[in-house]
């Protein structure tokens, strides 16, 4: 299964007013594992970039004035993301300013459908805690001290740990330990691995018969210190 992690940075919160984008970063994963293949490009937003913007990702307008404009760079970063999935923290923002390019363009926009929202992910599995990149990556002891500003590829490898964990970590159902406990789901049996509903057939017991029982006596008659006999 192949999945593209994705994160942008921006000078600010909205396209329609005037913002535009200055980083995307892209991770692809196969079978939740990153392959070392990555998107990663900077962008000219065609404007100043805002001191507030500045401040959070450290890209400047005078450090994007050679950088290529979306349009240069949009059918490679199409060619890349495929028709995969794509794993977002705060999806709705990083798809609306990817769309608004793309249809600016003269593209189709990304179904909002394709995406998966990690910050959705831990507000459901930890309801109160806090959910930013920064928080998650604390609570499941991943290292982000490199992380002084955000940067939409460092982000993106980050976001790629932080969802296997969201997902169960690295040994999905699997406990290596003396003692394990199994918990068999038996609401997934009766819908089948197809999420289908069908009947659960209780196990049955064969007892042998007497002749099977008969048959079994002589064979161990012959045997030297049958473990039976002991």
């Amino acid at each position: 299964m192949r999945e593209i992690v994705l994160d942008t940075e921006t000078t600010g919160f909205d396209p329609v007013t005037g913002d535009r984008l200055v980083e995307i970063g892209c991770i692809e994963l196969e079978n939740h594992i990153q392959t070392g293949k990555n998107f990663h490009r900077y962008l000219n937003p065609e404007r100043e970039v805002p001191d507030s913007a500045f401040r959070i990702h450290g890209l400047s307008t005078a450090f994007l004035a050679d950088k290529p404009k979306f349009a240069a760079v949009m059918d490679e970063f199409l060619e890349f993301v495929g028709d995969s999935p794509l794993v977002i923290h705060n999806a709705e923002f990083d798809m609306k300013f990817i769309n608004y390019e793309l249809e600016k363009n003269g593209k189709k926009a990304i179904p909002f459908q394709r995406a998966i929202d990690t910050v959705k992910m831990a507000r459901t599995k930890f309801p109160g805690a806090p959910a930013s990149l920064d928080a998650l990556c604390k609570r499941f002891n991943i290292d982000n001290s490199n992380r002084t500003l955000h940067g939409a590829l460092l982000d993106a490898q980050l976001l790629a740990d932080v969802y296997l964990e969201l997902l169960g970590g690295r040994q999905t159902g699997l406990v290596l330990a003396e003692e394990t406990t199994v918990t068999i789901d038996l609401n997934f049996a009766k819908r089948g691995a197809n999420g289908s509903s069908r009947p659960v057939r209780e196990p049955r017991l064969f007892a042998p018969s007497e002749e099977e029982r008969a048959a079994h006596k002589a064979f161990i008659a012959k045997l030297k210190d049958a473990i039976w006999l002991q």
